[in-house]
């Protein structure tokens, strides 16, 4: 070893200490810093003490945990015993019977007296008839004993005789001998079992009685239980709430609550059951605010004994917040399969029909209107994004005018039972689908043109792109040097969506786009601020949400951070138009239908099976149809119906007689027939009544 600058090998080992080395170089051990040995000790110590309080107080919370079980069974089991003699007492006193006479002297009530004394005078009888029957009982039990006893007798003599007349049999004293011996190992076994083991059988047998009794009987009071052990009330109660209120840490909350005492359940709205849960509005003092509530929801939750995401907060109005409890377990609960699945007459209208997506959280199913409305759905990877996706396309697949064009830029087939479906199916990820993906949205583009120039009705186009963040995030540029990613005017896919954005629904041309985990560069404020329908499902952080949905719904209670990633597949946060919305609200949360790949694909047989039958076409008929014949079928036995349903049930049953049709066209035929609609309450309605009377005299 060759010696180092600065360093006395000898001095080292004269002190019987090894060099150190480090990074290949010896190092100085006596430069190293080292922790003094009083400060040692003292660590060693005060680690030593920590254990030491540590484990006492965990012993302590163990002893006391084990008495506090102890008490608790010594009580129930104590109260077993008095119930038992309460019952037996009671029993032999007609305890029961002498207490109805007396509730009902109190009530006032003659007739209930006279059925109360009657009651007590036949079980008065029934217990002399009992008494009166107990020697008999006891003769027949004797009478039985000694039959049994002789029967005995007449054995041990048979058997004596025979041990007689047995050649080399013993003599009368040795058979009694053998006898005695068998009857004395019979006393002592019994004399055993009774007196010295049944005490000790009979003692925990019967203290398991009366704590069995005990339990049947009362409760035992919430000091002697354990935390853990402890019974939750989960109904919600007024007090409850002001309670749960009260708790949150807002001072100016609780002074309120606290001065208006028991006058603070008048802040509630009366707590009204909604779907698997509960729903109350709280009107908030002056000087809290409802963002100081949300920013609450999961102490406010755990108040109420749920967890955070089995309570939604909304605002409902000025100063106050809409609160929907829902049951212990109610959300984790599957919700069945789609109508799409269980229907197999499954029909669509584009124009008037309603997609069924799921159930809301109150579990109402839900429906969405798709009719000129572009369409965004984002989220985290592998939360159902593509499913509640695809769901919403195959119910417009039903629709026979309605044409896809579809690039799903992941590409692992979940789209692929779309190819006897769409005009136009791209699947893959590579920077090649993403050019083939900004060409068929240029060709939109160009097909939006086309009939905005022409005017007219049009067939819907529904050009769907999925994982869309691929295509904004693309870097490939073009031979003008024009990228197709990006959220700049330069960008080709950013442009063509911004376009189908700003004019497509004029002429039913509409863009549907699924994204994983928005951001600004994988999802341009533009193009999410473009989208009629917003919908999330579980992402990361509450900016993440705000770029989902809106600040404004976010402001309103829209929570899609707040979702349980795994947990909450396929439960999205909704807002914009198209849906239903609780009035007051600004979104809701809908828990969508998992259509699987499979049955997808047999959901999409099912279509292209219609569309088949469609093109062939119905049998060729002379003449314009029998447009009162119709209606009547449209009527469906109602005695009367709106005119804009009947229009709408009109073009679902013939769409191709009944496009072009509107309700002035509708009240024109029915006039015309001699069955006008009739005018209630500013709304107009066919009349059934009418309509039959009318094809009556044309027949």
């Amino acid at each position: 070893m060759t010696d180092q600058p600065g360093v006395d090998l000898e001095k080292r080992q004269s002190a019987d200490v090894r060099p150190a080395v480090l990074d290949g170089e010896l190092i100085d051990e006596q430069a190293i810093p080292r922790p003094r040995p009083h400060l040692i000790g003292r660590a060693i110590r005060a680690r030593a003490e920590v254990v030491t309080v540590l484990g006492a107080s965990t012993t302590a919370a163990t002893t006391g945990r084990a008495g506090r079980r102890v008490l608790a069974v010594g009580w129930t089991t104590g109260q077993g015993v008095r119930s038992t003699a309460r019952r037996a007492w009671r029993g032999m006193t007609h305890g029961v019977e002498r207490e109805q006479v007396r509730l009902a002297e109190l009530a006032g009530d003659r007739e209930a007296v006279g059925k109360a004394a009657a009651d007590l005078r036949d079980a008065k009888t029934e217990r002399m008839k009992r008494l009166l029957e107990l020697p008999r009982a006891v003769l027949g039990l004797a009478v039985l004993a000694a039959a049994v006893l002789g029967l005995l007798l007449v054995l041990l003599f048979a058997g004596a005789v025979v041990a007689q007349v047995t050649p080399g049999g013993t003599d009368w004293a040795g058979w009694w001998a053998g006898v005695g011996s068998v009857l004395a190992v019979v006393s002592t076994v019994l004399h055993v079992l009774v007196v010295v083991l049944g005490p000790v059988l009979a003692v925990p047998v019967l203290v398991y009685a009366a704590w069995r009794e005990g339990q049947r009987a009362a409760e035992p009071p919430m000091w002697l239980l354990a935390p853990e052990d402890r019974p939750r009330d989960e109904l919600i109660t007024p007090s409850k709430v002001i309670v749960a209120l009260r708790d949150l840490g807002i001072a100016p909350l609780r002074a309120a609550l606290k001065e208006a005492g028991d006058a603070g359940a008048a802040l509630l709205s009366p707590i009204a059951v909604a779907g698997c849960g509960v729903e109350v509005d709280v009107l908030l003092p002056s000087g809290v605010s409802t963002d100081q509530i949300q920013a609450r929801r999961r102490r406010l939750a755990e108040n109420l004994d749920r967890h955070e995401h089995e309570l939604h907060i909304t605002v409902s109005a000025a100063r106050t917040v809409r609160l929907w409890i829902a049951d212990s377990g109610a959300l984790d609960e599957p919700i069945g399969p789609s109508p799409l699945v269980t229907d197999k007459a499954q029909r669509s209208h584009y124009r008037s029909g309603r997609a069924p997506w799921g159930l809301s959280l109150r579990g109402d199913p839900v429906a969405i209107s798709l009719y000129q409305r572009h369409l965004l759905i984002t989220g985290l990877s592998n939360q159902g994004k593509t499913a509640a996706l695809r769901a919403l396309a195959l119910w417009l697949a039903f629709d026979v005018r309605v044409q896809f064009w579809i690039a799903d830029l992941k590409g692992f087939g979940d789209w692929s039972m779309f190819s006897p479906l769409a005009e136009v199916l791209i699947e893959g990820p590579t920077d090649d689908h993403v050019i083939a993906a900004t060409e068929m949205l240029e060709r939109a583009v160009y097909e939006m043109d086309r009939r905005l120039q022409q005017g007219g009705q049009h067939d819907p186009l529904i050009v769907i792109v999925d994982e869309a963040q691929v295509a904004y995030l693309c870097p490939e540029i073009d031979d003008e040097k024009r990228p197709y990613g990006g959220a700049k005017n330069t960008s080709r896919f950013f442009m063509a969506a911004r376009k189908i954005q700003n004019q497509g629904r004029a002429v039913d041309v509409l863009l549907h786009q699924g994204t994983q985990d928005p951001t600004n560069q994988n999802l341009p404020k533009l193009i999410r601020e473009g989208a009629h329908i917003r919908a999330s499902l579980v992402v990361g952080t509450e900016e993440q949400a705000r770029m989902a949905v809106g600040d404004k719904a976010v402001d309103g209670g829209a929570a899609p951070h707040l979702l349980r990633q795994g947990l909450d597949k396929g439960a999205l946060v909704v807002a914009g138009d198209g849906v239903d919305l609780p009035a007051g609200q600004v979104s809701t949360t809908i828990r969508t239908h998992f259509i699987d790949t499979e049955p997808a694909a047999q959901v999409a047989r099912r279509a292209v099976e219609r569309r088949r039958k469609r093109a062939r076409g119905p049998a060729v008929t002379s003449g314009e149809p029998d447009h009162m014949a119709a209606i009547e079928a449209a009527l469906r036995g109602e005695t009367r119906v709106r005119t804009t349903v009947v229009l709408a049930r009109l073009m679902e049953a013939d769409a191709a007689a009944y496009e072009g049709w509107d309700l002035p066209r509708l009240t024109e035929v029915l006039t015309l027939a001699g069955a006008p609609p009739l005018k209630s309450s500013g709304v107009m309605y066919v009349v059934s009544e009418r309509v039959l009377t009318a094809r009556g005299e044309a027949s």
